[in-house]
């Protein structure tokens, strides 16, 4: 098995506080609204959103992928800091193990914020995996993040 790390940041305007809250604490009702080509339901298996809790998402009809699992591994409001890891679904496709995504948000002198993501992909066996699917990966969760953050700048008052 071995372990690819990929780095990413993304700055909004948005702060962290209202970002974090958007994005991670109301993500799985306010996602499937804002981008529902690409997510059509987030369903809770186990617990609700707190550390261990088991959550199915079922990707939209403009996605290559139809499901998959998440495990919530760490919640951390004060900090805006939340990590989860991916661990069944057809994006794993039969190479990965899991896939762990850190993300934290932070405030930013200009009263916006900066989004650093720390992406860990555990590969099955001798699979080396190839930087370009990753790439196309956060491709698609910038235009998510994006998105969120158009639906926030029309709507100030919804957070």
């Amino acid at each position: 098995m071995g372990v690819f790390t990929y780095e990413s940041e993304v700055i909004t305007a948005i702060p962290a506080c209202k970002m974090f809250k958007a994005c991670i604490l109301d993500g799985d009702s306010l996602i499937p609204k804002v981008v529902p080509q690409a997510f059509k339901s987030v369903e809770y298996i186990q617990g609700h959103g707190e550390p261990g809790s088991i959550k199915k998402v079922t990707f939209g009809q403009g996605s290559q992928f139809e499901y998959m699992i998440q495990k919530v591994e760490a919640v951390d409001e004060e900090n805006f800091a939340y990590t989860y890891s991916v661990i069944e679904g057809d994006a794993l496709v039969n190479k990965l193990e899991k896939i762990t995504y850190e993300t934290k948000m932070e405030a930013s002198p200009d009263g916006g914020s900066v989004c650093k993501t720390t992406s860990k992909y555990y590969t099955i066996g001798d699979f080396e995996l190839k930087e370009e699917g990753i790439k196309a990966g956060k491709e698609k969760a910038l235009g998510m993040f994006k998105a969120i953050e158009a639906y926030l700048l029309a709507n100030p008052d919804a957070y």
